[in-house]
């Protein structure tokens, strides 16, 4: 539609025509946003003539938010040092006494700071003091005292922990109810979880259409799992433009196996030399981004500091 003709669109009801003034105030479809009503009954007459333009427009605009770049990954940035925080879960700590996720680098440098100053170990955030007794340690008595606490306060975060939890316990239906209130209040894991239950149906009903719709809620928001996951699917449905979409969003935000799935579509010819090349540079850029020369060191010393703490030795020497 072009703009001239939207805009006679809205300068007038779509259905009787009346133009707008100070009596009359026309008011916009609420799906599409192209056409306007001066009430409820000439919108209700209007919408047989209308519904395919407005389905049309409707999923436009749906693929202008879904296929929109991110400017990070769901995880956000680290509390403290403020880069961006790796895709891989397991170069992050969750803290659960204050619901922040905080990376390797700044772990590993509070750890250092507390033995090399004979400290009481405290969360590198808040400050909250890590479990005294072995056996506290041991049962995570302390973990889930603050993921309660934490939870009280609508904690999306803790309220997505707790999700997990069931779910490894085999509640698929306990979990079910924890990750809708979590992705109720925006958590992205919550959503790609849920899109995991409907897919496989645990603890619901098999319903792909929502399966769908929670991937996709998930990847707008970030999630790299998710975001690979829908191009694949598109992949498999025959839509390639759609999936190599998903895979370059993906891969720029740093997930390398989007990245291997771009590099096999560039040698089919579904991926032009510009964007893969263009892809393979905000790939570099997300991953330089998460690092930093301090974090660097931080993490090389975390891991000999982790082999020195399994063979029982942990000496000054270690740190330096």
């Amino acid at each position: 539609m072009s703009a001239d003709t939207e805009g006679r669109n809205k300068a007038c009801c779509a259905s009787c025509g009346i133009a707008e003034d100070d009596n009359i105030k026309l008011k916009d479809c609420s799906a599409c946003k192209l056409v306007r009503y001066c009430g409820v009954k000439c919108q209700r007459d209007h919408r047989q003539q209308h519904r395919k333009e407005c389905k049309k427009r409707m999923t436009e605009l749906r693929d202008e938010i879904l296929f929109k770049q991110p400017e990070s990954s769901h995880h956000g940035d680290c509390p403290i040092c403020c880069l961006p925080l790796p895709i891989d879960a397991q170069k992050a700590t969750f803290m659960s006494c204050c619901s922040k996720v905080i990376c390797d680098g700044c772990d590993y440098a509070n750890q250092m700071r507390e033995l090399e100053g004979s400290l009481q170990q405290k969360c590198p955030f808040c400050r909250h003091p890590a479990p005294v007794s072995e056996e506290e340690f041991e049962r995570n008595i302390e973990f889930e005292r603050n993921i309660m606490k934490r939870m009280e306060a609508n904690d999306p975060e803790a309220i997505y922990r707790v999700g997990k939890m069931r779910y490894r316990d085999g509640d698929y239906e306990g979990a079910f109810e924890y990750f809708k209130q979590a992705a109720e209040l925006g958590n992205a894991d919550a959503h790609y979880d849920l899109s995991r239950l409907y897919g496989k149906g645990e603890g619901v009903v098999k319903d792909k259409k929502r399966e769908v719709h929670h991937l996709e809620q998930a990847a707008i928001a970030g999630h790299t799992f998710a975001r690979h996951n829908l191009g694949c699917l598109e992949g498999k449905s025959g839509r390639m433009d759609r999936a190599v979409k998903h895979f370059i969003v993906a891969a720029n935000l740093g997930y390398d196996r989007s990245l291997q799935s771009l590099k096999k579509s560039y040698r089919v010819g579904l991926v032009s030399k510009k964007d893969l090349a263009a892809a393979l540079r905000g790939y570099q850029a997300a991953e330089d981004a998460t690092k930093s020369p301090r974090g660097r060191r931080h993490l090389r010393l975390g891991k000999r500091l982790r082999l020195q703490k399994q063979l029982g030795r942990i000496s000054r020497s270690t740190l330096l």
